[in-house]
């Protein structure tokens, strides 16, 4: 990759950040948008399938729109699939996942207990994209959810914080910029590399036990930096390379989540680890 187009894009997230600080406050919010076939609260496990899958949008995501490729995915394959929004900021519609982590996880721990009594299920699976496959480990260590939840799946998480490819060391040479990201975006100063967030998270071991932990991960992501602080440490961690599946995959961080059968396939041997067939180029088509 050519080296301006590496800086161009850690510039865009910031951009984007910016753009939803301005967002209309007239927009609809996500979570009165339809779903195809989630979030039905009337849908019981089977035995095939006997935990609920609770999918955990990232940093501008929405419960709907980070999931209409993998929602229905889960869903025609038999599972209970269900959504949330979280990280809500006052004033912005659409774009969420940007107030503070801890609470965002507060949010997570109400969803779970809500999904578990709806479906009857003793635990949940939990998979996210982004900060939604890294936030729910702070409800797992935190907020006593680690004996509710059997597995967390991370697309491209950023367990240890991020760099955004250097640019965040940048930071204090403008003056003002880091306490003007933290008051204004919390979520986004969350998830710094080094921020206290994340040395906090990540004090004492990345794991609890009893949780399977599984991170897949994209060589070409381009905002979590560098792309292995998405893995964990720990017996019960499974850490996955997408391009170590198929080489021929090009998806970066937004792609892993939102288009990318290959990692889903991935993800659902997870979920099902006994029926769990090999993922390669090809299961894109399945």
């Amino acid at each position: 990759m050519l080296p301006w187009r590496r800086l161009l894009r850690p510039l865009a997230v910031l951009t984007l950040a910016a753009a939803a600080l301005v967002a209309p406050t007239g927009a609809a919010q996500a979570a009165s948008a339809p779903s195809s076939g989630w979030n039905d609260w009337s849908c019981k496990p089977s035995a095939a399938h006997p935990r609920p899958v609770v999918l955990v949008h990232g940093t501008f995501g929405n419960s709907v729109d980070n999931w209409l490729g993998f929602a229905p995915y889960l869903v025609h394959r038999g599972y209970c699939v269900y959504s949330l929004d979280y990280g809500q900021l006052p004033g912005v519609p659409l774009f969420n996942g940007l107030g503070p982590i801890d609470k965002s996880a507060g949010q997570l721990q109400v969803f779970v207990d809500k999904v578990l009594a709806s479906t009857g299920a003793k635990k949940t699976d939990l998979v996210g994209h982004s900060q939604g496959g890294m936030m729910p480990n702070y409800y797992l260590k935190f907020l006593g959810g680690g004996p509710k939840v059997n597995a967390l799946i991370g697309l491209a998480p950023d367990n240890h914080g991020t760099t955004l490819d250097g640019l965040t060391q940048l930071l204090p040479y403008f003056p003002g910029a880091e306490d003007l990201i933290s008051s204004a975006t919390p979520g986004l100063a969350d998830q710094i590399a080094g921020s206290p967030f994340i040395t906090k998270l990540n004090a004492g071991g990345d794991t609890v036990a009893g949780v399977q932990y599984t991170v897949i991960a994209t060589k070409y992501d381009e905002v979590v930096t560098p792309y292995r602080s998405a893995f964990l440490q720990g017996a019960n961690v499974r850490n996955v390379v997408l391009q170590d599946l198929c080489p021929l995959d090009l998806s970066e961080h937004v792609a892993i989540g939102l288009t990318d059968r290959i990692a889903w396939h991935e993800a659902v041997n997870s979920l099902d680890p006994a029926h769990a067939t090999r993922t390669t180029c090809a299961s894109v088509f399945e």
